[in-house]
């Protein structure tokens, strides 16, 4: 820990010189919520090693932020490793946002037992919210009744929110997939994890809305549209068709077409995942059968119904489809999106299919894209028209091959920050300085993730030669 912080240090010495001081934006040690060696470790070896005093300040800053300010770490009743994420400036845990909000810090799991305990928890904690309503999407710290209680859906103390999204059910498996497949560490797959898995079943057949609408509808008066879902909380009609309904995208704002295909693509993942875990370390292998036999089908449809001809793109991913032959052009920031499917599955990045997609995607044929005087990248309904999401420039560059594209994402991003050195949920097209919410770790985190990936990809080079 003391060669770390020295090196840190001598960092903030060399920066300080520059015209504008690179001054740490971390909390102080005595203020930060979790401390772990590995990271600050970590932090140390990648800031000696990139040239480039901004990108090594904002490294610095966002790699360490989930750990910094929104873990709270304990045990539970039964004496088990818990920890609840918040989301940044909302002290909720969203399933999602928590699960990718750990994701890179599982590497450096076997460097510290103090992290490996601290991820068991989130993954404990994941499984037993699931468990509590595998239909909500964000939960408060207990019964503590705060949040959107007054929706008009099955609402519970324990939850903050309850928009059904896909994702917020495949999330926790990705995660306790990698964690299992990095540490060898099969503590979390105890009783929990298959009344989860269960629930998550379930919950995919109910929403396939083969018989009947299932049981989930939502509401919520005097919402903009796209907080609360049409048909009365139903959402609008779908074809049964082998897929899975999401009233929610991942950007918590309301499908127009129920059928959501990035997050149908990131189930069909999931449950094989899931599949591996249940007959290798519990021996479930009726529940895993069930698994793979709803992957399959789930696939099966998407090979059906996932796609659509575009006149300048030719056959691409739709966003959303209805099973009547509906389908919905666009694409959105927030993950899973059709950008980001080779980002969560590298098998996409040869599919010929995807690649016509991230062309569409990345182009104002696509309603959610904009161009502007501070960098173009896409968007979402739920910030409005002109805000980019730096989440999309991030993706792009996770999910290109393409060393200059990947150094103008890097720029784009250094210079879009607005001077806080931190990324944003969005900032208006032709002034950075116009941003939404300066705390939201999940985008942060990414940004220290990129970083490491083209480390280990052997693109060092890359990253310093940025100027």
């Amino acid at each position: 820990m003391k060669k770390s912080m020295i090196l840190l240090a001598f960092l903030a010495l060399s920066l300080a010189g520059n015209a504008q001081p690179f001054v740490s934006q971390r909390p102080a040690p005595a203020d930060r919520l979790f401390v772990s060696q590995a990271v600050e470790q970590k932090i140390a070896e990648v800031t000696s090693l990139l040239t480039n005093p901004r990108l090594a300040w904002m490294f610095a800053n966002c790699f360490p932020n989930t750990l910094d300010t929104t873990v709270h770490f304990g045990q539970d009743e039964a004496g088990r490793w818990r920890t609840f994420i918040y989301t940044g400036d909302i002290h909720a845990m969203w399933l999602r946002d928590s699960g990718a909000q750990v994701w890179p810090y599982v590497q450096l799991a076997g460097q510290d037992a103090h992290l490996k305990n601290m991820l068991a928890g989130v993954i404990n904690c994941q499984f037993s919210l699931i468990c509590i309503d595998p239909y909500a999407n964000a939960f408060n710290d207990g019964p503590t009744g705060t949040g959107w209680q007054s929706d008009l859906t099955k609402m519970d103390p324990n939850l903050h929110e309850r928009k059904w999204e896909i994702d917020s059910d495949c999330y926790p498996i990705r995660l306790a997939y990698h964690y299992w497949k990095t540490t060898g560490d099969t503590s979390v797959f105890g009783d929990t994890w298959l009344e989860a898995i269960r629930k998550i079943l379930t919950t995919f057949r109910e929403q396939q809305r083969k018989e009947n609408r299932g049981p989930y509808k939502f509401q919520r008066v005097g919402a903009v549209p796209t907080d609360t879902q049409a048909g009365y909380g139903w959402g609008n009609p779908v074809r049964p068709v082998g897929l899975i309904a999401s009233a929610f995208r991942p950007s918590d704002d309301a499908t127009t077409f129920m059928f959501l295909i990035p997050s149908n693509f990131f189930a069909v993942t999931s449950l094989r995942k899931a599949a591996e875990i249940l007959e290798t370390v519990n021996g479930e292998n009726a529940l895993a059968f069930e698994c793979r036999e709803l992957a399959a089908e789930v696939e099966a449809a998407l090979k059906k119904y996932a796609t659509a001809e575009h006149p300048v793109y030719g056959t691409i991913y739709a966003y959303e489809v209805d099973g009547f032959g509906n389908k919905l052009l666009m694409d959105d920031a927030n993950v899973p999106s059709l950008l980001a499917m080779a980002y969560l599955d590298e098998s996409y990045r040869s599919d010929p299919v995807y690649q016509a997609t991230r062309r569409f995607v990345w182009s104002e044929d696509n309603p959610w894209f904009f161009r502007g005087t501070a960098g173009e990248g896409i968007g979402g309904p739920h910030v409005g028209l002109g805000y980019i999401w730096p989440m999309s420039i991030l993706m792009k560059a996770f999910t290109s091959d393409d060393e200059a594209e990947i150094k103008w994402c890097l720029e784009t991003l250094l210079k879009t920050d607005a001077g806080t050195g931190f990324m944003h949920e969005s900032f208006y097209k032709d002034d950075p300085a116009n941003f939404t919410r300066a705390w939201f770790a999940w985008p942060d985190t990414l940004f220290g993730e990129l970083i490491l990936k083209l480390i280990d990809d052997g693109r060092l080079a890359l990253l310093n030669s940025i100027e």
